[in-house]
């Protein structure tokens, strides 16, 4: 099965197709945005158009060059199968102890999560606890040191790279990185997907040229939705407010993420309206927050809700209903809150637990609610 088509991002195609035309294209590249709105997608359209033996069709008019989309690279690419094409999906720590036996693990893990993608193009985020540990990043020097395959261009896609030290203390998976990328081999592209280049090593953030992508229209969330076939047509337009621009959002798991916001909207309840022993004991209480891997998906969900509520007291219309608890409530709290749950979500890459984690966020989150 093929990748799903990309939707929108039409100027930052625009730049990219320009800059690959005139010779201009930076070798190392970190794509930016919100988390749904297509980063690792477009990732893979530009590796298309770099592998692409016919590129010039242009399937838009002010495009400088386009993937044709027909020739043995374009297919191999939309079948995750061309073998210049190197993604680094974040997958769980592995288990083995000697080094080679780790990067062997994680090429294994790696290749069954493509696996799962060329079945599901449509894929799912990652595990809240899955990283790029020091044995992925020893993977992709091993094979940034191959010759292409093809003889040609070789393209890297690190999505997710803000993971790259969740649960280790030291950096030096991110420092292992940097030392590719200070000195990328001839023919190779890498493309770094973040939500925030913040997130990433200052190191990292000075050898990478940054491209934000901005949320789609609803038109176009509202088209890729009607022609996809993997979102009823009952639920279209319903789907498309509430995905606010993030095709990956209208998309998501409606189970997981109703446990999420579930989880997220008792806790801000219990923040907003409680005592210090009634909020501990309310984080304490969250089942769903047990699982370290489903933790960030709740500090998401409470990010979101307290969006949706400062959205709803500036403009009486959020995309989601909210807590009566944080009805009305000052934008600038609930924006300084956001901030507080960002923070949160850093130190949740740590060996942190995350019930207790959650508890001394909620006296964070009081102080401010």
């Amino acid at each position: 099965m093929s990748l799903a088509r990309i939707a929108g991002h039409h100027e930052a195609r625009r730049r990219l197709s320009a800059a690959f035309a005139s010779g201009r294209l930076p070798q190392v590249m970190v794509f930016t945005g919100p988390v749904g709105v297509g980063k690792q997608r477009l990732a893979l359209w530009l590796a298309q158009l770099l592998l692409c033996s016919g590129a010039g069709a242009g399937a838009d008019s002010d495009s400088a060059t386009e993937p044709c989309g027909n020739c043995r690279g374009c297919r191999a690419v939309l079948e995750l199968r061309h073998p210049d094409l190197h993604w680094l999906i974040p997958i769980p720590r592995p288990k083995a102890g000697e080094p080679d036996k780790q990067v062997a693990e994680a090429e294994q893990a790696v290749g069954a999560l493509l696996e799962e993608r060329r079945a599901q193009p449509l894929w799912a985020r990652p595990d809240g606890m899955s990283s790029h540990s020091l044995a992925s990043v020893r993977l992709l020097q091993r094979s940034a040191s191959l010759t292409a395959v093809e003889g040609g261009r070789r393209i890297f896609i690190v999505g997710d790279a803000e993971r790259l030290v969740p649960q280790e203390s030291s950096p030096e998976a991110a420092n292992a990185l940097l030392k590719l990328l200070e000195e990328p081999p001839a023919g190779a592209t890498f493309i770094l997907t973040a939500t925030d280049v913040r997130h990433l090593l200052p190191t990292i953030r000075s050898r990478a040229a940054p491209l934000r992508l901005l949320r789609l229209a609803d038109a176009e969330v509202r088209e890729f939705l009607a022609t996809g076939g993997a979102v009823p047509e009952r639920e279209i337009a319903q789907r498309t407010r509430l995905a606010a621009g993030l095709i990956g959002a209208a998309l998501a798991d409606d189970e997981s993420g109703g446990t999420a916001r579930k989880t997220a909207h008792a806790v801000l309840e219990a923040v907003a309206g409680s005592s210090r022993g009634e909020r501990s004991l309310a984080a304490l209480r969250q089942a769903p927050v047990a699982a370290r891997g489903e933790f960030t998906l709740v500090l998401e969900a409470m990010a979101e809700t307290l969006a949706d509520a400062a959205r709803g007291a500036l403009t009486n219309d959020s995309h989601r209903p909210v807590p009566q608890a944080l009805r009305g409530r000052d934008p600038g709290a609930l924006v300084r809150a956001i901030e507080r749950i960002e923070a949160a979500r850093e130190a949740a890459y740590g060996n942190v637990n995350p019930q207790l984690l959650l508890a001394v966020l909620g006296d964070d989150l009081a102080e401010l609610l």
